[in-house]
């Protein structure tokens, strides 16, 4: 989501060189990024993906997801059948690709009933547009409403959530993980670092960093209002003495503790500079110690319960 916008198009190729090198084989885009954007750039991230995966579309798994407002017309958005349908094919020429490996909701849209939006999904499948279907953004009770849905009409079934997920965003662990552990369901979350925040490499005393997801466009501010705030720079001192006595960077530990929940199939990591993967890459490679994972969970117990205020 940061092709496009927070980065040009030679470093968004050099981020995606970079991770292929790294061994990753599944990318994930959605057709209203870049992150930060408007209607002006919107399709723009596919279209960079798709430029770069032109000649070796068979070696990765490509994931894109709709639900975003692509034009000015009120029906360029949602999960009504008509847009689901348009959008897709619009997906998959800005991929210039025949399909897509996973394709997904991006939000719940409460304006179209949950059996219009699977009877879309349900069409896609058939068609040989998807592979498979998920959805991103969902509440626990509004997937297991999907499947039970897809189940009693024989539509296709959710496969996957993409929800937010870090050590300073836990409360998906109440619900959302047990029941996709329960129905076999994959989980690839987002925002694994919080945005970079927990990488450590902002401070509570300045403002944030110009280029960074905290300052960025639009999102900007959505960012500050989930992360930047008092609270959450006294759990990264915390977690920063953690990793320091661990021997690890803040990063390879915020996605380590990510991936070492069972209910997790991969996290979704970004990057704005091919160099910033590293850390991210060295979470697969390095299991955390039992004990690391426990005092990191206790550290960020407060954010496991919620707070509606944010």
């Amino acid at each position: 989501m940061t092709f496009g916008l927070q980065c040009d198009e030679p470093t968004s190729r050099a981020i995606l060189d970079a991770a292929a090198d790294g061994g990753v084989t599944f990318l994930d885009t959605a057709d209203v990024y870049p992150l930060g954007g408007d209607l002006q750039t919107v399709g723009r991230t596919e279209e960079i993906v798709g430029r770069w995966l032109a000649g070796r579309r068979d070696q990765f798994i490509v994931a894109t997801k709709c639900v975003g407002r692509m034009g000015r017309p009120k029906w360029d958005q949602g999960m009504s059948r008509k847009h689901v349908l348009d959008a897709i094919d619009a997906s998959l020429r800005r991929l210039g690709t025949d399909y897509v490996d996973l394709y997904q909701l991006h939000s719940y849209d409460a304006m179209t009933p949950i059996d219009e939006a699977l009877e879309a999904l349900d069409l896609v499948v058939r068609s040989g547009k998807a592979r498979y279907v998920g959805v991103s953004n969902w509440l626990a009770y509004k997937v297991a409403r999907a499947i039970g849905r897809s189940e009693a009409k024989g539509l296709v079934r959710i496969d996957s959530v993409q929800p937010r997920y870090n050590l300073l965003f836990r409360q998906i662990e109440r619900e959302l993980l047990p029941l996709c552990l329960e129905e076999g369901i994959g989980v690839i979350p987002y925002n694994p670092l919080a945005g970079g925040l927990l990488t450590g490499k902002h401070d509570r005393e300045s403002a944030p960093t110009d280029g960074s997801r905290f300052t960025l466009g639009r999102a900007g501010q959505m960012y500050q209002d989930r992360y930047w705030h008092a609270d959450e720079f006294d759990a990264i001192e915390h977690i920063r003495d953690l990793a320091k006595s661990a021997g690890l960077s803040m990063t390879t530990v915020a996605v380590g503790w990510v991936l070492a929940n069972p209910a997790i199939t991969a996290p979704i990591i970004g990057a704005s500079r091919p160099e910033q993967l590293a850390d991210s890459l060295a979470a697969a490679e390095t299991p955390l110690d039992p004990d690391l994972k426990a005092a990191l969970d206790e550290a960020t117990t407060e954010w496991r319960k919620g707070d509606a205020a944010r």
